[in-house]
């Protein structure tokens, strides 16, 4: 296929990104915390700086949000950026993390990059031209069944006062699939979705930048992404699925949170 110039840029500065973030795998690393349970360190601010140069070197009136710097810039173009997705991983030495970049155009998601550092695997699609991995194209499990998928989730670790709520609908999909596994970065569990490895994903109150390039991709890949509650796209309350358990998720979820304001 024929690639534009910003899925191009996108996949460079994702890669450029993992050269700095690999050889820090496995190491234990310093941190600050920026919020409660929320931390950064030093090569997630280098990672980011990279990719912002190689963007704004392309695109220098493009707007770009990111997790350590917030917006800058004001445009119809918006970049995603989360340079680092799965600090905590990082700083344990847990190597399952990645680099997550979309392009957001007139509010419609175009582009979609992640790069899953540890095992060098770079997921990717643009609207309307399907997904890959590497070079690779990648679609959603074809699962029918919700009792024999297996179902990726996050922690609400920046919320845990709704954590009751959570573990009532962890218990749900748990009793209903074969099996809910936690990563501990939203942007794999969604290239993992886009690939077929996941059959399904559900998350509260995750950032714009933990899920915009997952999105692209799962919906690329044949695969359905909705928020929970009929918010924004990018809210952060997120089911992700191939097309055929997707309606029993959604479900499941209703019938758990019905009620109870998450929003």
């Amino acid at each position: 296929m024929k690639e534009s110039k910003f899925l191009r840029v996108a996949k460079d500065a994702a890669l450029r990104a993992g050269e700095i973030i690999k050889p820090e795998l496995g190491k234990i690393h310093r941190y600050r915390e920026k919020g409660e349970n929320d931390f950064v360190t030093e090569i997630d601010i280098r990672s980011e700086e990279i990719i912002k140069n190689v963007i704004l070197s392309h695109f220098p009136d493009h707007e770009i949000l990111t997790e350590e710097t917030g917006a800058s810039g004001r445009s119809n173009y918006r970049w995603i950026v989360d340079p680092l997705d799965g600090t905590k991983n990082f700083i344990h030495g847990f190597p399952y993390v990645a680099v997550s970049i979309a392009l957001q155009v007139d509010g419609t998601l175009k582009v979609g990059v992640i790069l899953d550092v540890g095992h060098d695997d770079l997921y990717w699609a643009e609207r309307g031209s399907g997904a890959f991995k590497n070079s690779e194209r990648i679609s959603v499990s074809q699962e029918r069944e919700l009792l024999k998928s297996m179902v990726a989730t996050g922690f609400p670790f920046r919320k845990k006062e709704f954590l009751d709520i959570y573990l009532r609908l962890f218990r749900e999909i748990f009793l209903r699939s074969s099996a809910v596994r936690r990563v501990g970065a939203a942007a794999l569990d969604l290239a993992l979705v886009a690939s077929g490895v996941f059959d399904g994903f559900f998350e509260f109150f995750l950032s714009p930048w933990d899920i915009a390039a997952g999105v692209v991709i799962i919906r690329e890949a044949g695969g359905k992404v909705k928020s929970m509650f009929g918010e924004d796209e990018l809210s952060g309350n997120i089911i992700a699925s191939n097309p055929y358990i997707f309606e029993n998720l959604k479900k499941i979820v209703e019938e758990v949170v019905k009620g109870n304001e998450l929003i």
